[in-house]
């Protein structure tokens, strides 16, 4: 009898890759296991329309109980997974049980960055990154008058929009001079900006954070300037890290994040990654990247579980992102990284339009506000672009 395919990791990337096996006909065993309690869920959601109220635990969930039932996918929720014997092949689980296995996908996701920063233990400090999270912070939210969010990126936006449609008093304090600096130009960042302050929320721009006080429960943010933030709630929204912990003690290889190739395959034979955890050979943008998107956890675990099947499709994406801010959606197509102009399409100051990125005469990427049209005609533009790869091999 052959032995299973295992599947480390019940979020998006690791449901899809179930998902897909039997789509393509994989009559065997499949085990998926998850560290959480519940069924396989969305997260994108959790720092907005589940955080609000506005979206049930039944809708967050990927596929109902009777899915695994029908489709012959063993869950295993609330179990973690300790260790990888490549040369044996098998895993071990935190109760000690070995299991072996013919295929292993490793789809471990990310977890919220920690920082060093005294005070950060507090009670009413959080991260997002779960349920459990969310159910957490909203018992403090509905209490707290001052919400603190210690970065200015997605997660912490989203949240500042959430908590300032409640009626609190939010401050965004962030490092760079301006917010998602690390993902949109400044024309980008300068709306979402207005919108906010537009709503109440204050920016602290370029400020360091020195500690967090309070004896057992937060009551404020120590600023580098010597000023002093009061909070009854704070959320860390830093970033995330690729989950690799199981890749490394095995010893695959590791970059930003499991190192994989365009196949989704790991430097060890019959071990698999997608999602999140990845860093992959993007031959469109000419480099290896990791991308933390729903689309990516989706895509790159379809082409894991051809793989596993003896298939070789090549996962080059057009990568795609989305935030909902208030009313607002910003809609990303494409990685802009590297661009030297921008042209703006579109009414800005109406809050409809466009913003292309060049690298010369090449476009990179798009980003669009309340225009889901243009989002579509980028992503088909930017798929229609010949990769940089194919550039250089005809050098």
């Amino acid at each position: 009898m052959t032995d299973p395919i295992l599947i480390v990791g019940a979020g998006q990337a690791g449901i899809k890759a179930a998902e897909t096996l039997r789509l393509k006909g994989h009559d065997g065993d499949i085990i998926l296991f998850g560290d959480e309690a519940f069924l396989p869920y969305q997260r994108p959601p959790l720092s907005k329309a589940y955080l609000k109220g506005e979206m049930d635990e039944e809708r967050l969930f990927l596929r109902p109980q009777a899915y695994f039932e029908t489709a012959s996918v063993e869950l295993r929720a609330k179990t973690s997974v300790t260790s990888i014997d490549p040369a044996a092949r098998h895993i071990t689980l935190s109760n000690g049980t070995r299991l072996p296995y013919s295929s292993l996908l490793l789809a471990t996701g990310t977890r919220a960055r920690q920082i060093p920063l005294e005070g950060a233990t507090l009670d009413g400090v959080f991260s997002l990154r779960t349920m459990a999270d969310v159910a957490a912070i909203r018992e403090t939210l509905s209490k707290a008058e001052n919400v603190v969010i210690l970065g200015g990126g997605y997660i912490g936006m989203e949240f500042a929009a959430v908590a300032a449609g409640l009626g609190k008093t939010v401050t965004v304090i962030e490092a760079c001079r301006r917010v998602m600096e690390r993902s949109v130009a400044p024309e980008i960042s300068t709306y979402f900006q207005s919108l906010h302050r537009a709503h109440g929320v204050t920016l602290r721009l370029e400020q360091k954070v020195e500690r967090l006080t309070g004896e057992t429960t937060v009551t404020g943010v120590a600023l580098g300037d010597g000023t002093q933030v009061p909070a009854d709630l704070v959320l860390l929204a830093v970033g995330a890290v690729p989950v690799t912990r199981l890749a490394e003690s095995a010893g695959l290889a590791l970059g930003n994040g499991i190192t994989v190739d365009a196949y989704a395959r790991t430097s060890v034979p019959d071990i698999y990654a997608a999602g999140d955890c990845t860093e992959f050979p993007s031959r469109r943008y000419g480099r290896s990247i990791r991308l933390e998107s729903v689309q990516n956890a989706i895509d790159q675990a379809k082409i894991a579980a051809g793989s596993m099947l003896g298939e070789t499709t090549v996962y080059d994406p057009v990568p795609w992102f989305w935030s909902d801010q208030y009313d607002t959606k910003l809609q990303i197509a494409g990685l802009s990284s590297g661009y030297d102009r921008t042209e703006l399409e579109g009414a800005y100051d109406e809050g409809r339009f466009a913003l292309k990125y060049f690298l010369g005469d090449r476009l990179l990427a798009v980003d669009t506000v309340n225009a889901p049209r243009d989002h579509m005609m980028a992503r088909k533009a930017l798929a229609q672009t010949e990769p940089v790869g194919t550039r250089e091999a005809a050098a």
